[in-house]
């Protein structure tokens, strides 16, 4: 008689994060009223300043609110929510984030039309990712309370209106329209905490009859079923036990990109994260300490003045076009937007035009040309993606705390170690995917080689960023 085989107990670390789970399931009415506490504080930080007079060169984060909430969203605030995807996953999504809570309460009061397919087009991480940095760039988002109201507060009623009129309980802004939703999705497949759908019990409870009578209202709209990854889910904690098939579960980090991400391919988030991520957002912390744009400007401008053609440089367009502050002497004129989009675009397409190609020689060099290898090997680069806009972002914290007086000596070492380990992972995840089409070490050995060289180029723009210019 063959022995039983007893299925394996869960560990202490498993049984932890399942309890996390459904303590968040059990705590659904505290999360709302958090979301409600975050909704206020993120309108006293973005349009509160707008509204009050620029702050004077003598004042400090700690006298003046208009710095105080430039320090606290963009220093503090805005960084480590992206930090924190590649850590909990997209739990600021379900568990925090206003535009969320605000057009989840819209959707729950609207009109619950169904969602068109021109919301769901595929396209529109990218889009609204590269649309919004590059106006937040014309406009000074980073620098004025004005521009951080017009783009958030626009996003903000967007997200109201979409929520009012299309789905019932749902967040089909989030889900489909909202400018960081891509950044956020690639971020979360770095996250080693997931929740976990387990087709087999999810089938058993069918059969058995004990099932949830409730149905689960997931407001992202994913199809928990058929879930395997953390880019889409916001861990909101709903749908912990569902079926006694989806809890809160501990995985590898390296686990969705090497494993899933290759299942499917994904044109849309290649784009984001080769253009987008590593050519879009370098070009837009670029410009502005670039020298090679300073001679471009001055080349530019000698070529107009030469010709009498004075408009692009006298033409100043108001501040919700182009930035226009001359009560601190900072304004942009036309020329200057012109060719502030025209290097970005530049920068994106020569950084993504190269990553391209180092991944595309990488994906040939393991046999015949699959498309699908090419997206897979894209997804291998969202560790320096992410750690380069993650260093951008953070520029604005050192830039105000030194201006506080802070020496801050560390923070260019930190800076090395953060870009040096995120090149390293970026590395090994091309490694474990060249692994998966083949067992020739030197083929292997090859592709991961100009995987790295893809990675280099990445790293490269940063370095520059940080340490030449």
């Amino acid at each position: 008689m063959a022995e039983e085989v007893l299925p394996r107990r869960p560990t202490a670390a498993v049984r932890l994060f399942f309890e996390a789970g459904e303590w968040l399931r059990q705590r659904q009415s505290l999360i709302q009223r958090i979301q409600w506490a975050v909704v206020f504080a993120y309108v006293l930080l973005v349009a509160v300043p707008a509204f009050l007079p620029l702050p004077a060169r003598t004042a400090h984060i700690w006298s003046n609110l208009t710095l105080f909430a430039q320090f606290a969203f963009w220093g503090i605030w805005w960084p480590f929510v992206l930090l924190s995807m590649a850590l909990v996953g997209r739990a600021w999504c379900g568990l925090f984030c206003p535009e969320g809570a605000l057009s989840e309460a819209a959707s729950r009061f609207g009109r619950g039309h169904a969602v068109p397919r021109w919301i769901a087009w595929k396209g529109w991480p990218f889009v609204a990712f590269v649309c919004t940095t590059i106006y937040g760039q014309m406009i000074s988002v980073y620098q004025y309370p004005k521009p951080a109201l017009l783009i958030l507060g626009g996003s903000t009623a967007g997200a109201i209106l979409v929520g009012y009129l299309y789905g019932r309980n749902k967040r089909v802004w989030c889900r489909y329209l909202c400018p960081v939703n891509g950044v956020f999705g690639l971020l979360a497949k770095l996250a080693p905490v997931h929740f976990k759908v387990d087709p087999a019990a999810w089938t058993q409870s069918r059969l058995s009859g004990h099932a949830h009578a409730k149905a689960i209202n997931c407001a992202p709209l994913v199809p928990i079923r058929t879930m395997r990854g953390a880019s889409d889910c916001h861990m909101c904690g709903r749908c912990s036990d569902f079926r006694g098939a989806v809890s809160l579960a501990p995985r590898g980090p390296n686990h969705e990109i090497v494993h899933v991400a290759g299942s499917t391919s994904k044109p849309a988030e290649t784009l984001l994260i080769i253009f987008g991520l590593l050519g879009v957002a370098t070009g837009a912390f670029h410009w502005s300490v670039s020298p090679w744009f300073v001679a471009l400007k001055q080349a530019v401008a000698e070529w107009l003045i030469d010709r009498d053609l004075l408009w692009p440089l006298r033409l100043q367009p108001p501040w919700w076009i182009l930035t226009d502050y001359p009560e601190v002497n900072d304004q942009l004129t036309f020329l200057d937007g012109a060719l502030l989009v025209a290097y970005i675009a530049a920068t994106a397409a020569a950084i993504g035009g190269a990553i391209s190609l180092c991944l595309w020689a990488a994906a040939r060099s393991l046999g015949p040309w699959p498309a699908a290898r090419f997206h897979h090997f894209a997804q291998s680069l969202i560790p320096i993606a992410a750690c380069g806009v993650f260093i951008g972002l953070s520029a604005t914290t050192v830039t105000m705390l030194h201006g506080e007086g802070l020496a801050l000596g560390y923070v260019g070492l930190l800076r090395g170690a953060l870009l040096v380990g995120s090149a390293l992972w970026s590395l090994w995840l091309g490694w474990r995917i060249a692994g998966l089409s083949t067992t020739d070490i030197f083929r292997r050995a090859a592709a991961t080689g100009l995987v790295g060289l893809a990675v280099l180029i990445g790293a490269g723009g940063w370095a520059v960023f940080l340490w030449v210019w």
